[in-house]
Parts: structure tokens; C-alpha cells; sequence
């Protein structure tokens, strides 16, 4: 690959994160409080561990990405539960991300239809699973119990419905133009030697 076909695959790249990224802001930038948690983060860190394999981009440009949207969020429509602006919040996020990362990598060596729907499902169920434990590690909503832990995932599960939408509609949509981009365009394959 020559090094314009490569700047031209990683732009592509670069602009298909970027995009589903800033779409996390829709739904709070129209009060669709019913399309919380469907957002393409897990599609995100799929789309990086599967695409950046080989390197670290894999993980930095989904995370720039994931975190530029959190800053907005924070500071556009969360502002109220913060003192100040917020550069920073939620690592408990970040490591479901990275997490999810890892799985994209192991998972998404080879594209199929098969490997891509259960990498969304396992996503779903590794965000779930990780930031919720959080939720009730760290916070006082919840006795700090094996019963106040199951009553946390419990309280979480409407929440896990749009997380798993969400995942299995972006990773449609990411992995899917990409794919049909790199048939369209042979200059954006990766060769490999």
C-alpha cells in the first residue's frame, strides 16, 4: 500500500470514528431520553480493535474520539451534576472501552457477519457488565452485597436494551460502510504480507 493509499485508509477511518462518536450527542440534543444507552461506544471500540489491530491507534483514536464526546456531553448537557467544566469523568467507562478493544482485537482478526454480531453482543454484555459493577462498587445507591449487586444489574437492565441496539446498529453501520468503502475502493484494503 502506497503511503497515499494508506493516508486515504486512515482517513476514512479516522472520519467514520469521528462521526459515530459526535452522534452520542443526538439523542440529548433532542430530549429522546427513551434512545439513552444507544449510542455506537461499543461499535467504537470494536471498530478500533478490529481496524488498529497492529498498533496502539487502536485504542488512541477511538478513545480521542470517545472522550471528546464525553466532554461534550459532560459540559453541554450534564453540566448540572458537575462543579466546573469536566475534562475528565466516568474511568469506568473507559475501561469497558478498552476492554471492548481487546475483544475487537481477538474477535475481529476476520470479518463476517457471524463474528461481528456476537463481538456486538459480547460488548453489550462486557459495558453492562463492567460499568455497572462500578455503579455499585462505588456508589451508595446500592447496599454493598451480593444482593445489592443484583439489585444494581437489575436496575440496569432497561438500559442494557439500548446498549445492545445501539451496539448492533452501529457496528452495522461502521463495520458495513467500511467494507462496502474497501470493495468500492481497492486502495483502502490493508495489504498484507
Amino acid at each position: 500500500m502506497t503511503d497515499k493509499n494508506s493516508n486515504n485508509r486512515w482517513l476514512v477511518l479516522g472520519l467514520l470514528v469521528f462521526i459515530a462518536a459526535l452522534s452520542r450527542l443526538i439523542p440529548h440534543a433532542f430530549g429522546a431520553a427513551h434512545l439513552f444507552n444507544f449510542s455506537p461506544v461499543g461499535a467504537l471500540a470494536l471498530f478500533g480493535g478490529a481496524y488498529f489491530h497492529k498498533n496502539l491507534t487502536g485504542f488512541i483514536l477511538p478513545f480521542a474520539a470517545l472522550w471528546l464526546s464525553n466532554v461534550m456531553l459532560d459540559n453541554l448537557f450534564f453540566a448540572q451534576y458537575y462543579d466546573g467544566f469536566v475534562w475528565f469523568a466516568n474511568w469506568e467507562v473507559y475501561l469497558a472501552f478498552a476492554l471492548i478493544v481487546v475483544l475487537g482485537t481477538i474477535l475481529l482478526r476476520k470479518i463476517s457477519l457471524l463474528r461481528l454480531a456476537g463481538a456486538s453482543l459480547g460488548a453489550s454484555v462486557l459495558f453492562f457488565l463492567t460499568t455497572n459493577f462500578f455503579v455499585w462498587a462505588n456508589g451508595t445507591m446500592y447496599a454493598k452485597s451480593m444482593e445489592g449487586l443484583v439489585t444494581c444489574y437489575v436496575a440496569a437492565i432497561p438500559f442494557f436494551w439500548n446498549t445492545v441496539a445501539g451496539d448492533l446498529f452501529y457496528v452495522a453501520i461502521l463495520f458495513g460502510v467500511f467494507e462496502w468503502a474497501q470493495r468500492r475502493y481497492p486502495s483502502l484494503v490493508l495489504k498484507t504480507a
